[in-house]
């Protein structure tokens, strides 16, 4: 029976909403509570906690943040060879593993063309399909990645002529940590992208470069983009206080995932060398919160590397519950951002530290288009370079901020958080979703 209720009815499809922790969880939700506060019903398509917890972990606080208008449906998530519960293991894969692997790169040859999340096709198909029939499905909005998502969108459209919008928060074809291409031209990775692209009735991207580069290589969407930002949001920060001056040892703080693409060891160097040459940092302290990697169990050779820093003030927190974050950041004198990528690259986190008033002392490339958001941002503290010196020497400018009480001073504090205004995620997001009733209406 198909259900009715006047108002139209988008289908959010979000892998990874919360209560799955990770940088994109939260774009995912105000997405999700930004349209129930448009006026839509909104159903999201998301992955199983349960799934979610064993592969990526979850932060059961987000899940309070939920707009209660919001239906959220869950589908299992089969991880497949990177499943590690042998009590989930098929009969075939315990009585012959070898052909059990060649039996599943086989069947690859016709399955979506992306690693791990491929086997979520199917069961995705069904949980959309059933939605359809019971309250018809006036919009898609598919959030990638994972990009196996966007085959719901792509299947409603085809079926049954649903308009969509594909959210590309994170990149297929490009790269954005290097800038080099994940599927090269003519792949079935590169083939698929570009037609779920060339349908889509519209493609958000987080910055203006991406949006050039996948203009220049998919121009067949031109004409057809919108940015919308990432952003801070007010919840995890609505409890941060003004700064207040003390005594003590200047205390730095890092909150975010270390990947990888992090330059974790140029700043460790740095660290070392602003501790060596200025006395106001030797006291200091660098505290590390959050995942090390993008899985529950820390990266080995990050912890490591955090642990043999110890004797510098370093130390490593483990995670915070984003309920929780803005009492860490009222512990916090300073913030750090280090983290890796080209032109592409915003990172999330930068939004949130703005939000707080608190120095920044930025470590990356100088290519990257986070210096666009923090450009005019008044104690913004960059490296000029990944040298040990160029770090070093951006700290040892952040802490005498501190030091001094410059960044204490409220007049400051007020012109940080004005500045971070502009970037409330809700005000990125409100033009996008006013824009989608359009697109409902142009619906052929």
């Amino acid at each position: 029976m198909v259900e009715t209720t006047g108002r139209r009815h988008c289908l959010y499809v979000a892998w990874g909403f919360p209560p799955a922790r990770g940088g994109g969880a939260y774009r995912m939700m105000t997405t999700a509570n930004t349209l129930a506060a448009a006026g839509w019903k909104v159903t999201v398509v998301a992955c199983d906690v349960d799934d979610l917890g064993r592969y990526t972990g979850v932060d059961e606080s987000l899940a309070d943040l939920i707009d209660p208008r919001v239906e959220v449906v869950r589908v299992p998530f089969d991880l497949g060879a990177a499943e590690t519960d042998l009590h989930r293991y098929s009969s075939l894969r315990v009585r012959a593993p070898k052909l059990w692997t060649r039996w599943r790169d086989f069947a690859k040859r016709w399955q979506f063309p992306e690693n791990v999340y491929a086997g979520w096709e199917k069961p995705l198909a069904r949980a959309v399909e059933r939605i359809h029939r019971e309250h018809a499905v006036d919009l898609t909005v598919a959030s990638g990645g994972p990009f196996v998502t966007f085959t719901a969108a792509r299947r409603l459209f085809r079926k049954h002529r649903v308009p969509y919008v594909i959210d590309h928060r994170d990149m297929w074809t490009l790269q954005q940590f290097t800038g080099e291409r994940n599927n090269p031209p003519g792949s079935r990775g590169e083939r698929t992208e570009r037609e779920i692209l060339a349908e889509a009735a519209e493609v958000w991207f987080v910055n203006e470069p991406i949006r050039q580069w996948y203009e220049e290589v998919f121009p067949e969407i031109t004409g057809r983009t919108r940015i919308v930002m990432n952003g801070f949001d007010r919840e995890p920060v609505a409890a941060v206080q003004a700064p207040v001056r003390h005594d003590g040892p200047v205390r730095f703080g890092f909150l975010g995932t270390v990947t990888r693409a992090v330059p974790l060891d140029e700043f460790l160097a740095g660290w070392r060398l602003a501790g060596e040459t200025d006395p106001v940092v030797a006291e200091a302290t660098a505290q590390f919160y959050g995942y090390l990697g993008f899985y529950t169990t820390p990266n080995w050779a990050m912890s490591n590397a955090l642990a043999k820093a110890g004797d510098t003030g370093v130390s490593y927190e483990g995670s915070v519950p984003k309920a929780a974050v803005g009492e860490v950041y009222n512990t916090l004198d300073a913030l750090l951002l280090v983290f890796g990528g080209t032109r592409f690259i915003t990172s999330g986190k930068v939004f949130e530290y703005m939000a707080t008033g608190r120095p920044i002392v930025s470590v990356h490339g100088p290519e990257n288009a986070v210096r666009d958001v923090l450009d005019g941002y008044p104690l913004w503290f960059p490296a000029a370079s990944l040298s040990a010196e160029d770090i070093a020497a951006a700290i040892t400018a952040a802490a005498e901020a501190v030091h001094s009480g410059h960044a204490s001073d409220p007049d400051v504090w007020l012109k940080c958080r004005d500045h971070a205004l502009m970037f409330e995620r809700s005000a990125q997001l409100a033009p996008a979703v006013a824009g989608l009733e359009q697109l409902v209406n142009a619906r052929v």
